[in-house]
């Protein structure tokens, strides 16, 4: 689970509920025609904007945000430089048998592909298309996500004006006209809140989320095609260690 999204969420959520129930009139915020406006409407405009397909998958989405596989870069390019030594020494069929062991499925096919002796343009094409697909899935995620920060502020300024309609039709009433005012305001705050609290954010770790795993594999394509053009394990070991932050870096053996 990703502490800091979970976090992140609670101590907003905290400090605004904090915030109103030390004041006074704490009731008022709890207005379920106002939510419904916000999210009823959040959902239809968002199924209006993609296939329902998708925004059925959202629940996926919103759990890729909390729970997520943490990429070992290293680790990754530990069992690369491995497999480069064994392959340079055996020959590229003798990895076979530790290449069905690989846990990573991307770096796995690559792997089955070298040793079957597919040719390196093939590889390189089979492997950047995978990679472009699922950037593709990625990003219709954070579009959902995206939307409904979008239009969930937008309805809760229908839900603020719809309720400014009806304060209107009190005029004759002047004692009616603050409380009508501050129910009318609640679905712009709702709006609000659910916007930049939860779903823009989400899309961001989203985006994020996907960022990092594009550079991993797109580590793993160059380091199948290292393995099947022969290159030494510390030039490998160099290569690959470029996708990692400085920190994260280890020194090829022998250095």
């Amino acid at each position: 689970m990703d502490i800091a999204t979970v976090i992140g969420i609670l101590a907003g959520l905290g400090m605004i509920g904090f915030t109103i129930f030390t004041g006074e009139g704490a009731m008022i915020f709890i207005h379920v025609p106002s939510m419904m406006i916000v999210f009823g409407g959040s959902i239809a405009s968002t199924l209006v904007s993609f296939p329902l397909k998708e925004v059925l998958g959202v629940v996926n989405v919103i759990r890729k945000a909390f729970f997520s596989d943490n990429f070992d870069g290293q680790k990754i390019i530990d069992q690369i430089v491995a497999l480069s030594k064994k392959a340079r020494k055996e020959g590229l069929l003798a990895i076979d048998k530790d290449v069905n062991e690989i846990e990573d499925a991307f770096l796995r096919t690559g792997m089955e592909m070298v040793v079957d002796g597919t040719e390196p343009e093939l590889i390189r094409s089979v492997m950047e298309t995978e990679l472009s697909y699922t950037m593709e899935r990625h990003k219709t995620g954070q579009q959902i996500m995206n939307s409904f920060g979008t239009y969930a502020p937008a309805f809760g300024m229908i839900g603020t004006l719809m309720g400014l309609v009806q304060m209107l039709t009190q005029l004759d009433d002047p004692s009616k006209i603050g409380g009508g005012m501050a129910v009318a305001l609640i679905t712009t705050f709702y709006g609000a809140v659910i916007a930049n609290l939860v779903f823009l954010p989400l899309a961001g770790k989203l985006k994020n989320r996907s960022d990092a795993e594009v550079v991993m594999k797109e580590m793993i394509i160059e380091g199948v095609l290292s393995i099947q053009f022969g290159e030494h394990p510390n030039t490998i070991q160099r290569k690959l260690s470029n996708f990692l932050p400085p920190k994260l870096r280890k020194q090829p053996e022998g250095e």
